[in-house]
């Protein structure tokens, strides 16, 4: 498999970020349900939440390497026996997943900075609370988080569906394509 995408496939660059992505908001998500249940006694009370913003700063990272990424390499263009509307909800969904994303992980980071702290990722850095002004920052963005995460989950969902539904009744390559094939 080549590195960068070509006009018919994705490059293995491409692929790895894709499912990278898609395997960490994932699993934000369910480390995200299960920690706001914890108790204040829970020995993961605090140990959860740590974990799910280092990771959140980490993705944010992996999303902005996927941004240049994909203007250094361009993704392929849609199949010829895509319909105008399929390649219309195609840039429309892809530009929702990609702006919802950095949404989402920003609204994070306003949580977690809103009583100034930085966040510490694994103890390697921190990152720094600039932002702590905003009028009830911690909840306001509490609210856009816990909607926005669950939004994009279902709209991956609905994402991955799609691509199963090309597969498997359409039978062309959109499945195919994203895992470099």
């Amino acid at each position: 498999m080549q590195w960068r995408n070509s006009a018919v496939r994705y490059g293995l660059v491409s692929v790895s970020l894709h499912w990278l992505v898609a395997i960490a908001v994932f699993g934000l998500f369910a480390l995200g349900f299960w920690m706001v249940g914890l108790s204040y006694y829970s020995g993961w009370y605090q140990t959860a939440p740590n974990i799910h913003k280092s990771i959140g700063i980490l993705l944010f990272m992996v999303m902005a390497a996927r941004l240049l990424w994909r203007w250094i390499s361009p993704p392929p263009p849609a199949l010829s026996e895509h319909g105008r509307l399929t390649r219309i909800a195609s840039k429309l969904g892809h530009s929702f997943l990609y702006l919802g994303l950095f949404v989402l992980m920003t609204s994070g980071y306003l949580i977690s900075t809103a009583d100034g702290r930085g966040i510490s990722v694994f103890g390697l850095f921190e990152v720094p609370a600039s932002v702590t002004s905003i009028p009830n920052q911690g909840d306001v963005a509490g609210l856009i988080h816990e909607y926005l995460a669950w939004a994009i989950v279902i709209f991956a969902v609905l994402h991955g569906l799609a691509a199963l539904k090309h597969h498997f009744i359409d039978r062309d390559r959109t499945l195919l394509r994203i895992f470099g094939r």
